[in-house]
């Protein structure tokens, strides 16, 4: 049975245009996302990763190229898109369980049922008993699954991750990670998840697409599903591709 495409993304290019000069961030970048896969966008910090992630969104538009979302172009900030950011952005005076309900009131969600579908996700990333904590009182692990949360709550189809595990210390980094494979294995939403870190790359992604230096342009794609899961950091396979990928880019192994 083949796989359905979710999103498309066809001659996506961007430049910012200033008065000190123009900065080409991408250049005519195309890929398909198949539906609940884990797909994993790889490059070097400040290569336009970012950038193409905020376009995916909507929440800027590309200057040539366009994004497809079940079969209808994107022309703006789609709610059917979650996103997930390095920085949580938790507001400080709100408890963790009114920041992830934060989304569903805006959509005017009655306070019980938003409550209940708060409760679920809250739940889902291990922070049951933490609800009436605020994000002074949180670990930085913590405040990313409260973020987490929050992007789940609100249902959406895709979900987008930027580095949102890169600030962790390495222990709560290799933590965060299979928080996040058994949130996805649980949940089965497609997720876009970018990263500079290769080993996080491997480890998490179904696909990785691997970026080139700015601009950003598709150098290669590794088709990782013959890897079994759980993965392995020493194991024999994911070495010989963490090996490849990185000869391929001088990309930092952290």
């Amino acid at each position: 049975m083949e796989e359905k495409l979710i999103l498309q993304a066809k001659n996506i290019s961007k430049t910012f245009f200033s008065k000190k000069g123009d900065t080409e961030a991408i250049e005519n970048v195309s890929l398909n996302v198949r539906e609940n896969e884990f797909l994993v966008l790889l490059g070097p910090g400040q290569c336009g990763k970012t950038v193409f992630l905020n376009i995916l969104s909507g929440l800027i538009s590309a200057t040539s190229g366009e994004v497809i979302l079940d079969g209808k172009v994107i022309k703006d900030v789609d709610t059917r898109i979650g996103f997930v950011f390095q920085k949580t952005g938790l507001f400080e005076w709100k408890t963790a369980m009114e920041n992830v309900e934060l989304g569903l009131k805006y959509k005017k969600m009655p306070k019980k049922q938003r409550a209940e579908n708060a409760q679920k996700y809250i739940d889902l990333v291990g922070l049951h008993g933490f609800e009436n904590a605020y994000p002074k009182q949180l670990s930085g692990g913590m405040k990313q699954r409260v973020g987490i949360a929050r992007a789940y709550t609100a249902n959406p189809e895709i979900l987008l991750m930027d580095e949102p595990f890169g600030a962790l210390d390495a222990q709560t980094r290799y933590s965060m990670q299979e928080e996040i494979l058994k949130i996805w294995s649980q949940e089965k939403r497609t997720i876009i998840f970018v990263t500079n870190n290769i080993e996080e790359a491997v480890y998490l992604g179904d696909r990785i697409i691997q970026f080139t230096e700015q601009p950003a342009r598709v150098k290669k794609e590794y088709d990782l599903s013959f890897l079994p899961r759980p993965r392995n950091y020493v194991d024999e396979e994911f070495l010989r591709i963490r090996t490849e990928i990185s000869d391929n880019e001088d990309l930092t192994l952290e």
